[in-house]
């Protein structure tokens, strides 16, 4: 086998099935609930696929800010594409926002399936209730606010501001946000996870 089929057979990604997904930049397997999936779009325009639903074949990135600039920076979408590929000068952005606006979504599934309150009482009252699965708070609430709510023994993630929170439950703003235990609360998690790996403060433990 010649270096350059060598290569190739080295660059060549698996079958999108199973849950492992191998990132373009890394080359690691990882689950594909911890990484972003892209597709060619109109004129081979690398796209943020969030969903991973969009038709074609998919590149996966693990989530992450750092491997993002890395597969930017070498090149990486354009040897998974096998070929010249157009990046959108604001892609890390388009990430940012997508899944922004994915969480705001999901969270208004739950406030309507009457699976999430805002506000300090009605929150409060979930949480001595035993309601609770997922504290969603305020990226800019006051830190001592956030700490004396409570829920220290929930997963807490701090993804979103307090007017986008307020914006989902329609008030001007909201810092505290308690969301029961089932999918929409997993759904939320794993996004907030993700968009932590491209803004640190974005989620917390």
């Amino acid at each position: 086998m010649t270096a350059a089929l060598a290569d190739s057979a080295e660059e060549e990604d698996p079958p999108e099935s199973g849950p492992l997904r191998r990132c373009i930049a890394t080359r690691e397997s990882l689950p594909k609930e911890r990484m972003l999936r892209f597709v060619l779009g109109p004129g081979r325009e690398i796209v943020p696929d969030l969903l991973g639903k969009l038709p074609g074949r998919g590149m996966w990135l693990s989530a992450r800010g750092d491997v993002l600039e890395r597969a930017l920076s070498r090149g990486a979408f354009m040897r998974a594409a096998r070929g010249p590929v157009t990046l959108p000068s604001d892609l890390r952005a388009r990430i940012e926002d997508g899944l922004r606006a994915r969480i705001r979504d999901l969270l208004g599934l739950a406030r309507r399936a009457g699976q999430a309150v805002s506000g300090w009482q009605a929150g409060r009252e979930w949480l001595q209730a035993g309601r609770a699965g997922l504290l969603v708070q305020a990226v800019d609430g006051s830190l001592a606010e956030r700490a004396r709510f409570g829920g220290r023994n929930l997963p807490v993630v701090a993804p979103l501001t307090a007017a986008e929170l307020g914006g989902v439950f329609g008030r001007d703003h909201a810092v505290h946000v308690v969301v029961s235990p089932g999918r929409l609360a997993d759904a939320i998690r794993l996004e907030a996870e993700r968009l932590a790996g491209f803004t640190a403060d974005a989620t917390q433990t």
